[in-house]
């Protein structure tokens, strides 16, 4: 089953080549995403990694989260589901 991952405090610099290869090693990754703005392209500081299985996800939560990665400290979660949200607009 597959799992989505929110990955926040990410260094502006971070690519998603960099993102892939930090969380590949905890297991096959199925979509990395670093989201950046609209208007300037610039990395927002957080991106979504999606695993293959529960498992492999899981384990990047409890080796990443809190981990120094281009001195700053990680931040990672199972991601939730936008459908799911408290219904303001």
């Amino acid at each position: 089953m597959k799992k989505k991952l929110y990955v926040g405090n990410l260094p502006f610099s971070t690519t998603e080549n960099e993102l892939r290869e930090l969380f590949e090693q905890y297991g096959a990754t199925e979509s990395v995403a670093v989201i950046t703005d609209r208007e300037t392209g610039r990395s927002r500081g957080f991106g979504f990694v999606e695993f293959d299985e529960t498992t492999s996800a899981e384990a990047a939560v409890s080796a990443l989260d809190g981990k120094d990665f281009g001195n700053r400290s990680l931040r990672v979660s199972e991601a939730l589901d936008r459908r799911q949200g408290d219904g303001r607009r």
